[in-house]
């Protein structure tokens, strides 16, 4: 009886792997982006976004690489994105072709089309 429980207890312990080792490195689901998570100092392309179209406002859908997820809804009032569910808020900025928007402790570079100013514009 007591082979069986031992035999038993080495089971259960071979089907608890490290739960870190099963993460995946890279996010399944739709194109590739850049991201630095949970205070990370360096971006991976490990996130995936989908797009989806929400009450007619189109809304990304960015995963990350542990399952975990954020919804930006795209807007056009100069900021680019916004989160959509949530109580925290985006930051964003222009960094080179890139928009970067953070969130929390979450960082993520997005491809971008920078409209530039007509020349008679006013500042």
């Amino acid at each position: 009886m007591r082979a069986v429980a031992v035999l038993a207890l080495a089971l259960l312990t071979g089907c608890s792997a490290d739960p870190a080792a099963e993460t995946p490195k890279v996010a399944e689901g739709g194109e590739r982006i850049a991201c630095a998570l949970a205070g990370a100092s360096e971006f991976s392309e490990s996130c995936a976004v989908d797009r989806a179209d929400v009450d007619g406002t189109l809304t990304l859908i960015l995963r990350h690489p542990d399952g975990a997820f954020r919804r930006f809804a795209v807007v056009r009032d100069g900021r680019g994105l916004i989160v959509a569910d949530g109580s925290e808020q985006a930051r964003t900025a222009i960094q080179g072709d890139k928009l970067a928007v953070s969130v929390a402790d979450d960082r993520y570079l997005f491809p971008a089309r920078i409209k530039s100013k007509p020349a008679d514009a006013k500042p």
